[in-house]
């Protein structure tokens, strides 16, 4: 046979070729050759968003692998368990905290620091209005010799007068405010003004007339001189300064029970109890025309001063207390500092259950009196007044 006839029929046998498909049949057909031919399984990159026919034809790969697929088909296990430990993090179990104990002695000193704070501000806003009030002439300072009590008390000198401007009129009221002595609580004294006492560089005479002779200080050498008590500091009151003070720190007025009917200035008090404004309650405290003259306006000044202590348990006039305090300060000739009242608003407030009181001269230690140029006056027994005021103070 020739070469010719051998190849002859060639064509006839040859199978034809299939036509190359298009679109997805064409991809499925190269992934099943990429997943069954063993040369490309080295390159072969894991696809984890394969379809499941793919995961299926890759269980049933040849028989025939190399060894990098081995490795390849051990480590993918880990590969997803990594990846699946990836996003699922392990909650790390939370520290249990103890529960934080309340600290009572902070709350409480937190309160007692605000308390005090808003004393303070209360205190300097007061006396600041105060000493801005043009309705009122304004006060200056005496020169006042103060001394310390032996005992340690701090001895406030008080005096009321009705004096305007620069005259130097006669002390109506004179008593001395103890505070932090013996007693530890505070003790009020109250001086008679028609008592006939020694005046140091004058001589005798009404005690109510060493103010008009030398001022606060020489009041405080007359009561040291008679009756052996030192004074620190003083407090002169004009009658114009109680009754804003009163109405600072009583704004609704003050509650008093009237010992009687009475009439001053054209103020009229019935008996009993009754609110007053500062107006009224000085008029009451003044009132001396009846038949008891000095020694009922002295009870009735000390009845005034026991309320006004007494009445400072309510909380709200507890409250405006800096505040009337500051403005005392503002309106009172005094040489007080803000810091001493500052310093000693927990002695004054010991005064809210009532201030002892005690009226020199005492019982049966007095007699009427006529002097030529003095008038009407007390004749007192020094000794025995200046040991009741002793006994007074120690208990």
């Amino acid at each position: 046979m020739s070469r010719m006839d051998r190849y002859k029929n060639i064509h006839k046998k040859a199978k034809p070729l299939k036509k190359e498909s298009t679109g997805f049949f064409r991809r499925e057909r190269q992934k099943d050759k990429a997943l069954n031919d063993p040369r490309d399984e080295a390159t072969r990159i894991y696809q984890p968003d394969q379809d499941s026919s793919y995961s299926s034809r890759e269980g049933q790969a040849n028989d025939y692998q190399t060894p990098y697929s081995y490795a390849k088909a051990g480590n993918k296990k880990g590969f997803n368990q990594t990846k699946k430990n990836f996003f699922k993090r392990k909650k790390e179990p939370k520290e249990v905290r103890p529960k934080k104990k309340r600290s009572w002695g902070k709350i409480i000193l937190g309160i007692i620091l605000f308390l005090f704070l808003f004393s303070v501000i209360s205190f300097f806003v007061g006396k600041s209005m105060a000493e801005h009030d043009t309705s009122l002439p304004s006060v200056t300072t005496e020169s006042f010799d103060g001394v310390q009590s032996s005992s340690g008390a701090h001895n406030i000198l008080i005096l009321g007068s009705d004096t305007r401007g620069e005259d130097a009129g006669r002390a109506d009221t004179i008593m001395v405010l103890q505070l932090d002595g013996p007693a530890h609580k505070p003790k009020l004294i109250s001086f008679m003004r028609d008592s006939f006492v020694a005046i140091p560089g004058v001589g005798q005479n009404k005690i109510n007339a060493a103010y008009a002779y030398g001022g606060a200080d020489l009041v405080r050498q007359t009561i040291k001189e008679n009756f052996g008590l030192d004074c620190q500091y003083y407090a002169k009151v004009d009658f114009k300064s109680f009754e804003k003070v009163v109405d600072a720190l009583f704004m609704n007025g003050i509650k008093i029970d009237a010992e009687k009917d009475l009439n001053l200035d054209g103020v009229d008090i019935k008996k009993g109890v009754q609110k007053m404004d500062g107006h009224t309650l000085l008029q009451y405290a003044r009132f001396r025309k009846d038949e008891e003259g000095d020694f009922g306006r002295v009870r009735r000044q000390q009845q005034v001063m026991n309320t006004i202590f007494s009445q400072l348990k309510n909380p709200l006039n507890l409250i405006r207390a800096p505040y009337a305090a500051g403005k005392a300060i503002g309106y009172t000739s005094t040489d007080v500092s803000s810091f001493f009242i500052i310093k000693n608003l927990l002695s004054i407030a010991r005064g809210v259950g009532g201030v002892d009181r005690l009226s020199v001269p005492v019982e049966g230690s007095w007699n009427f009196g006529n002097s030529s140029y003095a008038g009407s006056i007390l004749v007192i027994d020094n000794d025995a007044n200046r040991a009741a005021i002793s006994d007074f103070l120690s208990k």
